[in-house]
């Protein structure tokens, strides 16, 4: 090998310096305790350093491989999200570039951009041509955060909440997929437990999501699936779509909802209209296994604590005398029922500034090899008449 041809020649040349030119110096080395077996194991040592055999390229990359790899990717990513974010008006530090006139409107003000929260978990901030807004969390891919022109917020977040990213997020517009509730995997799925990524056709109004399968989602869940959440923000309302896609050959089942938290002034000056009366509805504060009843009201006040599925209800509209604004939960696609939740009395929950008006499919969804579902939800705020 080269590295042990290159220690013979090392040890032969130091044999030979000191043989023939120690008596010239002898007067300056008297003093010197030159051990020529302690240099020949310095050198021995050393080599041990030196680049294996030239003869093999591959081996060169031995001992350096992961580390560069590693290295590179992380800058490939960290240069990538900072041109997506330069690309919408924000530089490296997430703040907004000033247009080249010095001009600011309600569209420049504010561009999306993928930023970072006190505890570094990142969202994208979306906003309007007349500047309402909102923010998207990529952890579960929630919607955190809807705003009209006005400033009114309508998504709630708990004060409980972590927003580190150590637990769902317990607010928003969350993710129950593949399962709503108990069952055979864990409570509500693993949509909310998850990173998901940004597509490429993101805008400054609009964000597409992606959940693809993991180590961690085959675990729990080991299916062939594609899930993508399409958020987007307009002058007078937020659309979302969620697109279900069984990319593999065989059927499978799965439920799905919105776990939608909802902002109020508070809750005696709160109702929820829709069709509501005359429809059965599941009690699940009644009993070990809940209760079928039957709804009466019109509207439904919430002065309890209140988990109650209404299937065949997909209308709700909440009424806000406090805030002097109405909210309709526009299902238009593939979100047929609705369920109302409240730990009412649970002041570390906040249980008297939200309420969760869920949109939901209850009912398991077979889904067949190369198949779509899709669910579409649409938040339009207006005044109370």
């Amino acid at each position: 090998h080269t590295t042990n041809i290159t220690n013979i020649k090392a040890i032969i040349f130091i044999s030979l310096y000191f043989s023939l030119l120690k008596p010239i110096y002898s007067k300056y080395l008297s003093n010197m305790n030159f051990n020529i077996l302690a240099l020949c194991c310095v050198v021995t040592t050393v080599s041990a350093f030196t680049i294996p055999n030239n003869n093999n390229p591959a081996a060169i990359f031995d001992r350096t491989t992961s580390i560069v790899l590693e290295a590179s990717r992380a800058a490939q990513k960290k240069k990538s999200r900072l041109e997506w974010c330069r690309k919408r008006g924000f530089d490296n530090e997430g703040n907004r570039i000033p247009p080249e006139d010095g001009t600011t409107t309600a569209a420049t003000a504010e561009s999306a951009a993928i930023l970072k929260n006190s505890d570094d978990l990142e969202y994208v901030k979306l906003v309007s041509a007349n500047g309402s807004s909102a923010e998207v969390y990529l952890f579960g891919g929630v919607v955190t955060s809807y705003k009209d022109a006005e400033g009114t917020e309508f998504i709630a977040v708990r004060p409980d909440a972590k927003m580190d990213g150590s637990k769902p997020i317990s607010g928003g517009l969350s993710h129950c997929w593949p399962q709503f509730g108990p069952g055979e995997i864990q409570q509500h799925g693993f949509a909310r437990n998850v990173n998901w990524s940004v597509d490429e056709s993101s805008t400054k109004d609009s964000v597409v999501l992606q959940m693809t399968p993991s180590d961690y989602t085959k675990e729990i869940w080991d299916k062939p699936f594609a899930c993508k959440y399409k958020i987007n923000i307009k002058d007078d309302r937020l659309d979302t779509e969620m697109i279900v896609d069984n990319t593999g050959s065989e059927a499978w089942a799965f439920q799905a909802a919105l776990h939608s938290y909802f902002k109020v002034s508070s809750l005696d000056k709160l109702e929820i209209a829709g069709s509501f009366k005359g429809k059965e509805f599941l009690n699940k504060m009644v009993g070990d296994e809940g209760e079928m009843q039957t709804e009466e009201r019109d509207s439904i006040t919430i002065t309890e604590e209140y988990d109650r599925v209404y299937k065949g209800v997909n209308d709700p509209v909440l009424k806000d005398s406090g805030t002097g604004k109405n909210l309709s939960v526009l299902n238009t696609e593939g979100w047929e029922d609705t369920v109302l939740w409240n730990p009412f009395g649970s002041e570390a929950m906040g249980y008297n500034n939200f309420v969760c008006v869920e949109s939901v499919k209850f009912d398991s969804v077979s889904l067949e090899g190369g198949k779509s579902w899709t669910g579409k939800m649409t938040l339009q705020p207006s005044k109370n008449e």
